[in-house]
């Protein structure tokens, strides 16, 4: 019997390949990278800001339909097309996490899905029970 249960939710754009919006194994829900898509599958136009906003707002609602929010994030793994915005980047998520502070990589890369500007991927601590 497996442990393992995909979460989905239609308040955030389906995934785009063979893959789950999030998983969750017992206490812990893995999600998949998000890039800033809006509910109509496409990129939201705009440059880091728009699209970092658009990128919360995707996790925020797979975060709710697993009965979580941003304060159960273990860990974030940011990746950036550019270095030179990461200022913009971490106040955007600074404004989403307040004070609490997850662990957190943050990569750039030479390319991103679509040619984004950015994408996320948390581990959440699920309160079951």
């Amino acid at each position: 019997m497996s442990k393992l249960s995909t979460i989905a939710t239609t308040e955030a754009p389906a995934a785009i390949g063979p893959y789950s919006q999030a998983v969750l194994c017992g206490n812990l829900l893995y999600t998949s990278g998000q890039i800033p898509l809006g509910l109509d599958g496409q990129v939201v136009a705009g440059g880091i800001v728009e699209q970092t906003h658009q990128v919360f707002q995707n996790l925020r609602a797979i975060l709710a339909a697993a009965g979580c929010g941003f304060q159960d994030v273990i860990k974030a793994t940011v990746f950036i097309k550019d270095m030179n915005q990461f200022s913009a980047l971490n106040e955007i998520y600074a404004s989403y996490f307040g004070e609490h502070k997850p662990a957190r990589s943050t990569v750039e890369v030479a390319r991103l899905p679509r040619d984004v500007f950015v994408e996320i991927e948390l581990i959440v601590s699920v309160c079951v029970g």
